[in-house]
């Protein structure tokens, strides 16, 4: 599949779905000036995360950030991980 970039993209989504972080666009600048339209994707990887509540495993995408939060500050994100813990009860 090509997006409006010119470029192809898999079917993975690039939002982290604990901060919520996405892909921004800008512009490319070359030494003339010239600007070219880009896209800055965050750094996310699957992780498989354990709920403190009950317990259970649960696949995120999250990224690299909202892994050094988690690991300094557990109870942080603890709404967004019980939401995917429902969701992928769901299924």
């Amino acid at each position: 599949m090509v997006d409006c970039y010119g470029s192809y993209t898999k079917f993975m989504s690039k939002v982290c779905q604990l901060t919520g972080k996405r892909p921004a666009a800008g512009n490319n600048r070359s030494h003339s000036l010239r600007a070219t339209k880009r896209r800055f994707l965050p750094n996310v990887s699957k992780k498989i995360i354990i709920d403190p509540v009950s317990g259970k495993k649960v696949k995120i995408k999250m990224s690299t950030r909202a892994q050094r939060t988690l690991l300094k500050n557990p109870g942080k994100f603890a709404v967004q991980i019980l939401k995917a813990v429902k969701k992928q009860e769901s299924r």
